[in-house]
């Protein structure tokens, strides 16, 4: 998904290291979207998280819940 006023990431604790950007520890990317509701909101940000391409990468998917429920 292209980065646009609807969807976004985030990243910080990273640095350029061969023309390439890595994580030198903790929550380096925070993927950020809108939408009408708040669970179309989290299923944007989370469709963006699933499309990034990090093998050893971690993703939460409990956050927001009580908000969702």
């Amino acid at each position: 998904c292209p980065e646009d006023s609807f969807h976004m990431v985030f990243h910080a604790g990273t640095t350029r290291a061969d023309g390439q950007i890595t994580a030198t520890g903790g929550r380096v990317l925070a993927a950020t979207a809108r939408g009408t509701t708040l669970q179309e909101a989290a299923d944007r940000a989370y469709a963006m998280v699933d499309r990034i391409d990090w093998p050893e990468g971690f993703c939460r998917r409990d956050i927001g819940w009580r908000a969702l429920k």
